[in-house]
C-alpha cells in the first residue's frame, strides 16, 4: 500500500471518485513535485481530471487536509513534547491573472499568504501540518488603511485550534513556538484566559515596560547570567557552520496586560560576545510561560527555539521544490486546494530527510515500498542486498541520483538532493509496476 493510500485513507470529500481523484493526484506530484501540473499527471485525462478537482467549489481544502491532521495528530502521541511551530510566508504570483490575488509586501505584487502550523518533535521529526491561514489581503484604501479582517488574529486563532486539540493528546504537551511577530499580549492573554492548554515560547520583539518602570531586556540582564552555552549554528546564505557561544539570563516576571491585569511568563535573553571578525553577534530574546530556573532549563528552550528553523526548510521545500509558486490556476480558492496538497508532499520529502539523519537505523520499508528501495539500487548500479535496507543507507542513495556526492565531508544529504532523486526513484519504481503487470497479462514489451 503505497503512502498516499495510508495518510489518506480515512478522506471524505462527499463522493469516493473525487477521494481517488485526491489520491491520485498526490501520488502524481510527490513523484515530479518539480514539474508542473501537465507533466506530473503525464496525460490528457489526469490532467484535465486535475484541473476539474482543483476547481470544484463542492470540495473544501480543509476536507482535503484532514486526514492528515489525524495521522499527524496520531504521530504526535508517540512523543512526551511536540513543538508546534507557526509562521507565514508569501506566495508570489505577479503576473498571472488569478481571481482573488492581492497586494503582498510590495503594493504593486500580486499573491497571497500561508500561514501553517507545523507539528515536529523535539529532535526535530517532522510529524505534520495541523492546520493553515490561507488569504489574500485587500488593496490599501487612501487613508492607508486596509480594510478586512486583522491580520494579527491568525496567531491567536492558531494557538486557540491547538489548545482545541491538545485533549485528544493527553500524555503529549503541545508548545507554541512562533518568531517576533506572534508577541502579542492578546495571545499571551487568550493563552492565560484558557489555562495555558498549550505550553508557548516566543521571540521578543518588544523592549516592554514593566510596573517598576523599567524596561523588560535590562532588567533581565541586570544581574549575572546563569551561565554559557555552546552550539553549532549550521551554514546559511553563503554562510560557514560555526560554533556559538552565548550567555544566558533568564527571570520570572508579570508582564502588564493593559488592562490593569498581568500575564506570569518568563524572558530569556542569550547574547553572544562581540565577535574578532566583526560580525554581528547572535543574540535571542525569548519569552515563555514555562519556569526556567537552571541552565539546563534555558538551554532547552533555546534549543526549541532554534527548532524553528525546520518552518523555513518545509517553505523552501513547498516553493522551490515543489514550486507552487508557479501553479497556473485561475483562482485563490483553487491555489488553495493544490496548496493543500503540496504541503503534505513537502511534508514527506522534509520527513524523509530528518528520519534519515536522526533514525539512521530504521528499517527502509516503514518509508518506502520494496519497488522504491529496489530502484534506488538499480539505479546507482549496486547490488541488490540480501535483508532489507535501513532508511538513512536508501536516502542516501536516493540522493545521489539527485547530485549528493556521498562523499566523507559531505555529511548527511539536504532536502533538494533528496526531491530531485525521488523523481528518478517513483518513475523508474513505476515502470517496474507497469512490466510486472504485463508479464502476469502475458503481453511482451
Amino acid at each position: 500500500m503505497s503512502w498516499t493510500v495510508t495518510e489518506f485513507k480515512s478522506m471524505n470529500l462527499g463522493d469516493p471518485r473525487r477521494k481517488q481523484r485526491a489520491i491520485h493526484l498526490i501520488e502524481s506530484l510527490s513523484a515530479k513535485p518539480t514539474a508542473s501540473i501537465p507533466q506530473a499527471c503525464g496525460d490528457w485525462a489526469d490532467t484535465i481530471g486535475a484541473y476539474r478537482f482543483f476547481g470544484n467549489e463542492a470540495v473544501q481544502w480543509e476536507d482535503i487536509l484532514a486526514p492528515h491532521i489525524e495521522n499527524s495528530v496520531a504521530r504526535m502521541a508517540a512523543h512526551e513534547h511536540v513543538l508546534c511551530i507557526q509562521d507565514t510566508t508569501e506566495l508570489n504570483f505577479n503576473g498571472q491573472e488569478a481571481k482573488g490575488l492581492g497586494p503582498l509586501s510590495y503594493e504593486a505584487q500580486r499573491g497571497m499568504y500561508l500561514h501553517p502550523t507545523y507539528a515536529i518533535s523535539t529532535s526535530r521529526e517532522p510529524l505534520g501540518v495541523l492546520d493553515a491561514w490561507m488569504w489574500a489581503r485587500q488593496p490599501l484604501q487612501s487613508d492607508g488603511s486596509r480594510p478586512g479582517v486583522s491580520e494579527s488574529l491568525r496567531w491567536i486563532e492558531g494557538y486557540e485550534r491547538l489548545a482545541e486539540m491538545a485533549p485528544q493528546l493527553p500524555n503529549t504537551r503541545l508548545v507554541y513556538v512562533a518568531d517576533r511577530e506572534a508577541d502579542i499580549m492578546a495571545l499571551m492573554v487568550r493563552a492565560r484566559d484558557l489555562g495555558n492548554p498549550v505550553d508557548w515560547l516566543l521571540r521578543s520583539k518588544h523592549n516592554r515596560v514593566l510596573e517598576e518602570d523599567d524596561k523588560l531586556w535590562s532588567r533581565v540582564t541586570a544581574g549575572d547570567s546563569q551561565g554559557e552555552i555552546r552550539f553549532t549554528l549550521a551554514s546559511r546564505q553563503g554562510s560557514r557552520p560555526r560554533e556559538v557561544v552565548q550567555q544566558v539570563w533568564a527571570q520570572a516576571l508579570k508582564l502588564p496586560d493593559g488592562h490593569g491585569g498581568f500575564v506570569q511568563a518568563t524572558c530569556i535573553v542569550a547574547r553572544e560576545e562581540a565577535l574578532a571578525n566583526g560580525e554581528k553577534p547572535l543574540e535571542w530574546r525569548l519569552l515563555t510561560n514555562l519556569p526556567v530556573e537552571t541552565l539546563e532549563q534555558a538551554a532547552r528552550m533555546i534549543d526549541w527555539y532554534r527548532a524553528r528553523w525546520e518552518i523555513e526548510m518545509f517553505f523552501h521545500v513547498l516553493k522551490n521544490g515543489c514550486r507552487i509558486e508557479a501553479l497556473q490556476l485561475g483562482s485563490v480558492s483553487k491555489i488553495e486546494r493544490a496548496v493543500v496538497l503540496y504541503m503534505v508532499v513537502a511534508w514527506r520529502i522534509a520527513r524523509l530527510m530528518r528520519l534519515g539523519r536522526s533514525c539512521p537505523h530504521l528499517d527502509a520499508q516503514l518509508m518506502f515500498e520494496p519497488d522504491e528501495w529496489k530502484a534506488a539500487y538499480i539505479l546507482n548500479k549496486q547490488e541488490l542486498p540480501k535483508e532489507p535496507p535501513t532508511l538513512n543507507e536508501v536516502v542516501r542513495l536516493i540522493a545521489r541520483l539527485g547530485g549528493f556526492l556521498a562523499r566523507k565531508c559531505d555529511g548527511e544529504p539536504g532536502v533538494k538532493t533528496i526531491w530531485l532523486g525521488m523523481q528518478r526513484i517513483l518513475d523508474f519504481a513505476a515502470g517496474i509496476r507497469f512490466c510486472r503487470e504485463l508479464q502476469v497479462q502475458g503481453t511482451c514489451v
